[in-house]
């Protein structure tokens, strides 16, 4: 794994008004224990998915308070496991990044909304927003919206953390809805204390098991049912929230200087904004050290449904307000207006999008710079700027964009080097790409790749372009999507259509993209997951007729194979495998294990690739159809050259992908292959030339 908490866990065991200090995500999964969870499942991608490494790791402490843990195939199945809660007074938990992996869950979500629950559901999501994210820019409130699930968005600091994650089993059971818990990454990360209580073995769980199922039409998502639960949803279920959230003050308000002259000046954000608010304040001189502000604040740690109530008593007696919501639309923004029109509170003045932007991430610069304008201290801000104009000149010349690329050695970069090497001979194909690492070839050197449009779905956004095209498109998918979602949405549905596409399976052995979490065909595996799952005997299963294995370092046969593949007269789906395992996970097993031979004083042998610089002719293709961070160049050390000779550098794995390409493509013999004797025998020393004794 990415991530280990072996020694972490042992915080889970602290009891009764003991002291916490470690991670958000640790204080999360505390939480859950805290509050009697039944059962937690989820899928990985993101901070707030190593829940479930934090789970996994404790599986001890699971099993003393009969706790369920399932690492889900998808974000659908996690969301699906709260179906327990429908029926049964069971309290369960799920995580997975948002929204994509909201969106992939938003059937069960809805089902799951509609026949509401009778045990606490809480979905523990990554809100990943901003340009700092890999995902789409989609914000997790409007599916909060539309399936009327309440939103939580706590201030980040781990007390509120944990508060959010108690109350909201709390808030769940008292109006019989699911509620997301939404965490953006940053505060997934945070670090800090509280008091702990100790963990509550739940009522219902796999050491107390029930005995009698429960069925109850009225809970079944089908007519008449439906409309009953639509209508249950607005008349009892939100009154029960709105309720709850008043009565337990879950939103909070800052007074500020009430006497002073910001009391007719305040502030609206998301919990989530907090910090970034307090910081802008304090660098305005506008709040202290410990983050009391001059300016009132109403933080909204309850982002859905709004409480019209708190909101125009907050606003009462102020000209102006400043709602800080990041994202667009401005879903906040707007039902505070509608709520102060409905009031007839048409004195103040909201200001929010405008003097903020209308989408990007709200860092703390760009919230700085609004609430300056807000407040209008953009006087205030001179000695900021003029500390970052100093800076600026201190640090010299900004460092170039560096896009983000494959690791040194990745099994993946030699397949996409042999697509390019088939194209000459096939022409340029359409490559439908899908999620995971194998995405960075639609940028430089390969631009590969032509769509996206989900984990798992490469296969099925090929079947409109293949038919359309003279010859036969590829696929890419890898074996995270193809356990994910590939199998059913993409092969099976090739096969049923008799599509006669490529695909190309990235076989790394695990799912790397999110933090080489296990997968069911991964080469090994913990002791709670099962073995011997094989993709190739699923794509047997499902009909698949061709399917060639190939050695991802082997460029020329990958290459040899690909053009097998567009030209054969076979008709249906073909399947290339392109096996090599994920270089991350590989050197992490090799590291301790050559270091202990080092430490032991045994014979060790590094492979390491190099360039003759009296052969290289300086045109760089090796270069260009590599892609390899350690491949690069350097000044040519023959005086009558002039330009720079390509060179491996230090981090070299020996991969052998700069000989394969070079034999591949036929480009300059100027690679070699070394191979470095640590530790060495005295026939290593006698056979190079040195003394037995030196």
């Amino acid at each position: 794994m990415e991530r280990s908490f072996k020694q972490e866990v042992e915080l889970l065991k602290l009891g009764e008004g003991d002291t916490f200090h470690g991670e958000g995500i640790l204080a999360v999964t505390k939480a859950l224990l805290q509050s009697g969870v039944s059962y937690v499942g989820g899928y990985q991608g993101a901070p707030v998915s190593h829940v479930m490494d934090v789970l996994n790791d404790a599986r001890g402490i699971l099993d003393e308070l009969g706790v369920h843990v399932e690492t889900n195939a998808n974000e659908a199945g996690a969301a699906a496991m709260l179906g327990a809660s429908i029926n049964y007074p069971m309290r369960g938990a799920v995580a997975f990044k948002s929204t994509v992996g909201t969106n992939v869950a938003s059937d069960a979500l809805s089902n799951l909304a509609s026949a509401g629950v009778k045990g606490g559901a809480l979905l523990v999501l990554g809100e990943d927003y901003g340009e700092g994210s890999s995902i789409i820019q989609e914000r997790t409130h409007a599916f909060a919206m539309k399936s009327q699930m309440w939103l939580l968005d706590p201030r980040p600091n781990l007390p509120k953390i944990v508060q959010a994650v108690e109350k909201g089993f709390e808030l769940s059971e008292a109006s019989s809805t699911p509620v997301m818990l939404q965490l953006r990454i940053r505060a997934c990360h945070v670090t800090g204390s509280f008091r702990t209580r100790a963990n509550r073995a739940p009522a219902i769980s796999r050491r107390q098991v029930m005995a009698n199922p429960d069925f109850d039409y009225s809970r079944i998502c089908l007519p008449p049912a439906t409309y009953a639960q639509e209508k249950h949803k607005i008349d009892v279920r939100w009154p029960a929230a709105v309720k709850f959230i008043r009565e337990h003050g879950l939103n909070e308000v800052f007074p500020g200087d009430s006497a002073g002259e910001m009391r007719d000046t305040g502030i609206i954000c998301q919990g989530g904004l907090y910090n970034a608010v307090i910081r802008a304040l304090q660098q305005l001189g506008l709040a202290d050290a410990f983050g009391a502000a001059r300016v009132p604040i109403y933080c909204m740690n309850v982002a859905y449904p709004m409480i019209p109530e708190e909101i125009i008593a907050f606003c009462a007696g102020k000209r102006r307000v400043l709602v800080v919501e990041e994202g667009q639309p401005a879903f906040i923004e707007d039902a505070i207006l509608a709520a102060l029109r409905r009031a007839g509170a048409n004195e103040v003045q909201i200001l929010g999008k405008g003097l903020l932007p209308m989408a990007g991430e709200y860092t703390g610069e760009v919230v700085l710079t609004g609430i300056a304008a807000f407040l209008d201290s953009g006087a205030a801000l001179d000695p900021i700027r003029k500390l970052k104009a100093k800076a600026l000149e201190l640090l010299g010349a900004p460092a170039p964009a560096r896009p983000p690329g494959f690791c040194v050695g990745c099994p993946e970069r030699p397949v996409f080097s042999a697509m390019k090497v088939a194209e000459r001979d096939t022409g340029p194909v359409h490559v439908s790409a899908d999620i995971g690492c194998h995405l960075f070839s639609s940028l430089p050197p390969f631009n590969i790749g032509n769509t996206v449009l989900g984990y798992g779905l490469g296969l099925a956004s090929n079947s409109a372009v293949n038919p359309m095209f003279g010859r036969r498109t590829l696929t890419v998918m890898g074996d995270g999507g193809f356990w994910h979602n590939g199998l059913t949405s993409g092969i099976a549905n090739s096969v049923f259509n008799k599509d006669d596409g490529i695909l190309v399976i990235m076989k790394n052995g695990y799912s790397s993209a999110t933090g080489t979490q296990e997968l069911p065909s991964s080469p090994q595996h913990s002791d709670s997951k099962s073995d011997d799952m094989a993709i190739e005997r699923a794509l047997e299963g499902v009909g698949v007729g061709w399917v060639k294995t190939v050695d991802n370092y082997r460029v020329g046969e990958v290459a040899g194979v690909l053009k097998e593949a567009m030209t054969t007269d076979y008709k249906g789906l073909k399947v290339i495998i392109a096996e090599g395992e994920c270089q991350l996970e590989r050197q992490r097993k090799l590291r301790p294990v050559v270091a202990e031979k080092l430490s032991k004083g045994e014979r060790h042998v590094r492979v390491k690739y190099g360039v003759d610089e009296d052969t290289c002719t300086g045109d760089h293709s090796c270069i260009r159809l590599s892609g390899c961070p350690t491949l690069t160049v350097k000044d040519n050390p023959d005086p009558l050259r002039r330009d720079p000779v390509a060179t491996v550098i230090e981090g070299c794995v020996g991969c052998g992908l700069c000989g394969e390409n070079a034999h591949a493509a036929v480009l300059c013999p100027s690679f070699y292959r070394a191979e470095v004797i640590q530790n060495p025998s005295w026939w290593d020393k006698l056979w190079n030339g040195s003394s037995p004794g030196k």
